[in-house]
């Protein structure tokens, strides 16, 4: 009897739910404890790796780029850190460790923390907190310290009148100018138009576009540049005055400084390397090269034409002359010893007209020849810049930074027989603009078309020259 009643409820499969339930409380329990804390830690480390982010990227702002003291840099990212990091559920504000790895002008910033997020069910676990940890690594390059030296083209070719109105305009004031002079888009500057003596009646063509508010060339440029050193500019820096230059070096707590130069033959001191404002007092020294009258550039003592040929822009000439007056340049940050990077700012339409001598000069081949005689001693020689002197200037680790201001393609024999080969299919891509491209450092290019915004795209050449960013890493 007894024996079938014990064989009868180990039989019995009734109310085993509620046993299994029983039995497995405690694993849910334990689960369910542990997922809820997990979830909260990583919501917590979530929050702590953006605090960390944070800390690195503040210490590779502008401002803290040209911070030499690490300590400082790694209190700025502490502080940054406990101020986002402060986060209920923890046992402590974790303290990151920050470590600052400097090379040259490139910083690299690595925060790094570890935290106890509490648990809700200590119990469960075992222990009263859960441990997170993470890290964040964050890159820059300071902007340099750099030195600017303004080569600007004054030859005749930047007579040239600055837009296609300007264009029709100085043809028709020119109408009754003697014929060499008469419907011309030049505003060419003569001190002895028709070989006399100025006079109201012997007036060379600048003195004709300037009675009549026409704009050149040589203008747009001048005020290119005075955008640059003088303003007035818009400046996101509280408290700055002055151009591009004096925010730029504002937003990137770097100092630049700029030299103005001039070239045609000769390269011409405008004002030597000093501060951007300084500089900007000389702009208005900016003007055309003067000539004695057409096909006599130059008179000697007696007043005789040494040369009887027209010609002006030694582009190679003028960049050797300025490359000669650099010094060699440094990596620009402010660390003892160092010096500024050095850079070129070439404002040119690309075509050199110069002398070279009649025997062993050279020119080039897709010239059209015979070369016009200057005397008995020169030729001369029209053609796009020879690249050479460009290679030896980047080679010392100058950067030149090219404005192209794109040579008009005219309908007139000198140009058709002289120029058209170096400037097709377009002044865009002929091969005027090609040298001048080769020339100039990587990504330190640009063109303007005949009456485009000379000002602007100086403006954003030297931006892009004058830009640093930072990144995060991880």
């Amino acid at each position: 009897m007894l024996r079938r009643i014990v064989h009868r409820f180990a039989r019995d499969r009734k109310a085993n739910v509620a046993i299994i339930f029983a039995l497995m409380l405690v694993p849910i329990i334990f689960l369910l404890g542990m997922a809820l804390d997990y979830t909260l830690a990583l919501r917590k480390q979530e929050q702590l790796n953006a605090a960390a982010d944070a800390a690195a990227i503040a210490a590779v702002r502008p401002a803290m780029l040209t911070q030499s003291d690490d300590s400082v840099v790694q209190a700025t990212a502490a502080a940054v850190f406990a101020a986002k990091a402060n986060l209920p559920g923890l046992s402590t504000v974790p303290t990151p460790t920050i470590n600052v790895t400097d090379s040259g002008l490139s910083r690299t910033i690595t925060v790094a923390y570890t935290a106890q997020s509490i648990n809700n069910f200590p119990g469960v676990l075992g222990k009263g907190t859960w441990q997170i940890s993470g890290s964040a690594t964050a890159k820059a390059s300071s902007a340099p310290n750099m030195n600017f030296y303004m080569l600007l083209d004054d030859s005749p070719s930047m007579a040239l009148a600055a837009t296609q109105t300007d264009i029709n305009n100085m043809i028709a004031a020119t109408k009754n100018q003697p014929s060499y002079a008469a419907n011309c888009a030049f505003a060419c500057h003569e001190a002895n138009p028709n070989n006399k003596a100025p006079s109201s009646s012997n007036k060379d063509n600048l003195t004709v576009a300037r009675a009549n508010n026409i704009t050149l060339r040589i203008d747009l440029v001048q005020n290119a540049v005075t955008q640059l050193l003088v303003g007035p500019w818009t400046c996101p820096q509280s408290g700055t005055s002055g151009g591009v230059m004096q925010c730029m070096s504002a937003i990137n707590n770097t100092t630049y400084k700029a030299a103005i130069y001039t070239f045609d033959y000769n390269l011409n001191t405008i004002q030597t390397l000093t501060t951007p404002s300084t500089a900007g007092t000389k702009i208005s020294n900016i003007s055309l090269l003067t000539v004695d009258h057409q096909n006599c550039p130059v008179v000697d003592s007696k007043g005789a034409c040494t040369y009887t040929t027209d010609f002006g822009t030694d582009i190679s000439g003028g960049l050797t002359s300025i490359n000669n007056l650099m010094p060699a340049p440094g990596t620009g940050t402010n660390q003892q010893g160092d010096t500024p990077q050095e850079v070129i700012f070439l404002v040119t339409d690309g075509v050199d007209d110069k002398l070279i001598p009649k025997a062993g000069g050279s020119c080039d081949p897709n010239a059209t020849y015979a070369l016009p005689s200057a005397n008995s001693t020169y030729l001369r020689c029209q053609q796009p810049l020879d690249t050479t002197v460009c290679t030896t200037i980047k080679n010392r680790g100058i950067r030149i930074a090219i404005l192209y201001t794109e040579y008009l393609q005219l309908s007139d024999s000198w140009y058709q027989s002289r120029i058209s080969q170096f400037n097709n299919p377009s002044s865009s891509t002929g091969t005027i603009a090609q040298r001048l491209q080769s020339c100039a450092s990587p990504g330190l290019f640009a063109d303007v078309q005949n009456g485009g915004d000379i000002s602007t795209a100086l403006t954003n050449l030297f931006i892009k020259v004058a830009s640093s960013t930072a990144s995060l890493v991880q």
